[in-house]
């Protein structure tokens, strides 16, 4: 009975690792941030994509609340009525990536959500007008294009490329002049 139960637990445990991974990557101007996803089909079906390859969008402001953008595929729908909030990640219509800076309550698919940042910092970080925004499974970062001889020696930049405005918040590693440096 043990035995059968381990075998059990060992396929339900390698079958899990090929669901959904739980959260994809969003790229905007070099900065990357995480989206936890929620599970359902949708999520599933663009994990599979996003496995092929980071994928681009060209996202614009809509109603003073969100941005919005066309993928170049469908994603399957299972829509309810939901209230958004900042960082909420939406599909529209089964072929529209909505990104929340503002609230509204709408019937939706809910993808996930960037839990990393204040409602301040999500609309920061998508700005205003027309932006394109990359999904990966992996971090986009911009650490390849920083060089030592760099003509901006006062960028630093996170361990994952992004660049930090001002002087870093918290105690750490950083990129500075293009070399690895403790910041105390």
């Amino acid at each position: 009975m043990n035995k059968i139960l381990i075998i059990f637990l060992t396929i339900m445990c390698s079958s899990s690792s090929l669901l959904a991974q739980n959260s994809v990557y969003i790229t905007v101007g070099g900065r990357s941030e995480t989206i936890t996803l929620v599970n359902n089909d949708a999520t599933r079906n663009l994990e599979e994509t996003l496995a092929k390859g980071p994928l681009t969008i060209s996202m614009d402001d809509y109603g003073g609340f969100e941005k919005v953008g066309p993928l170049p595929m469908s994603l399957p729908i299972s829509d309810s009525r939901i209230t958004t909030g900042p960082g909420d990640v939406i599909l529209y219509q089964g072929r529209n990536l909505v990104i929340f800076y503002g609230s509204n309550t709408w019937s939706y698919t809910r993808l996930g959500k960037i839990n990393s940042l204040t409602a301040n910092e999500i609309r920061a970080f998508l700005g205003n007008g027309e932006i394109e925004i990359t999904l990966s499974l992996s971090p986009m970062s911009r650490i390849e294009e920083i060089s030592e001889d760099s003509n901006q020696p006062n960028n630093i930049y996170d361990l994952r490329g992004n660049l930090i405005k001002g002087q870093p918040q918290m105690p750490g590693l950083y990129i500075v002049n293009g070399r690895k440096t403790i910041l105390k």
